[in-house]
């Protein structure tokens, strides 16, 4: 099991949270291959999009339903903070993750998060846990609450 893996799966029993791991043969790289593998919507998948607090080294969660797209300048004034593109290295050296594997959960360094209130239509939505091939699924309510994230509207 890889180290991301690992941080997954302790930081979900450290919440409370029981889920069961998922590998994928084909890759869950983009939301759509993550759809395809789970069979399920591509709004069930999860997306984890981190944004750099300008002139800083903090990091801002943004969890999206698949077919959903982070505007910017919505998730600025969401956060109250000015907000530039996290490049692949700050990523990583934050979170623990590449880019394609973020999970909402083991991340290096704590994290503010904000949470698309359209994946709660769904009684089942599947996450990341870490790498391009694994993943896990969760009732959204349980995951906004275990992750102490907030609802907000920064979808474009």
């Amino acid at each position: 099991m890889s180290k991301s893996l690992k941080r997954v799966v302790a930081d979900a029993e450290a919440r409370g949270l029981s889920i069961k791991i998922t590998h994928h043969s084909q890759s869950t790289l983009t939301a759509e291959d993550a759809a395809r593998a789970a069979g399920v919507l591509v709004d069930q998948i999860v997306k984890s999009i981190i944004f750099k607090v300008a002139n800083s080294d903090e990091h801002i969660l943004f969890l999206t339903a698949g077919n959903n797209r982070v505007d910017p300048a919505k998730a600025a004034t969401v956060c109250g903070k000015p907000l530039e593109k996290a490049d692949a290295a700050s990523i990583r050296s934050h979170t623990g993750f590449a880019i394609g594997g973020v999970s909402p959960l083991g991340h290096l360094t704590p994290i503010q998060t904000f949470v698309d209130p359209h994946i709660l239509d769904f009684d089942v939505i599947w996450a990341a846990a870490g790498t391009p091939n694994h993943n896990f699924d969760i009732n959204p309510r349980i995951l906004l609450n275990a992750l102490d994230a907030e609802l907000a509207d920064f979808t474009c």
